[in-house]
């Protein structure tokens, strides 16, 4: 792969990569991560989670738990949005105690959470009645200043209780969430 006789750089691989994974061809998009690492290109971060985005988007998690220590113990570069996308994938099937543990990990790898990070493994509590656990995080991201009105993600916020408040209605929900999630609106005029 040569573009204007000039050999590749991780640029000229994350758009095939991106259309690889896409179209669910994910071992070829896996083949060709590996193929950019031996020529000696090293990916970016924007790579490692076009990666792993398209095999937790696919439900491959054990694959993209691979991956994703593959990262980690090769040093490749992470950030707070590649930690979103595992907690994502661990969230969708169900691996509620492995989403708090990798938020845990972010943290101690020196990454910040924020809503995005919190929000997944919130909803995804709430809408399987995990209300202690839901409750207790919400807690944290109060106590982390994630809902204070200078904060830059308070209309995402916003819109993350309003919509875990929609999906307590009719559910089987302790009251004390419900007061919890009704006091952080009313705290921020809704």
């Amino acid at each position: 792969m040569y573009y204007s006789g000039q050999p590749p750089d991780v640029f000229i691989y994350n758009t095939p990569l991106d259309s690889l994974c896409k179209a669910q061809h994910l071992d070829k998009a896996v083949a060709l991560f590996r193929e950019l690492v031996d020529k000696g290109i090293s990916p970016d971060v924007y790579t490692c989670s076009i990666i792993l985005n398209g095999l937790c988007k696919a439900g491959r998690l054990k694959a993209a738990k691979d991956f994703f220590q593959h990262l980690v113990m090769n040093n490749h570069l992470l950030d707070t949005w590649t930690y979103n996308i595992m907690t994502n994938g661990l969230c969708k099937e169900g691996v509620f105690d492995e989403a708090i543990s990798l938020l845990s990990k972010m943290k101690g790898d020196g990454f910040s959470p924020n809503v995005v990070s919190y929000e997944t493994i919130v909803r995804a509590l709430l809408t399987r009645n995990e209300n202690e656990q839901a409750k207790r995080l919400l807690r944290e991201m109060i106590s982390q200043g994630l809902l204070g009105r200078g904060n830059k993600d308070f209309e995402s916020v916003e819109a993350i209780l309003e919509r875990s408040f929609s999906l307590l209605k009719g559910q089987n929900v302790s009251s004390d969430v419900k007061i919890l999630i009704f006091h952080v609106l009313r705290f921020r005029g809704c």
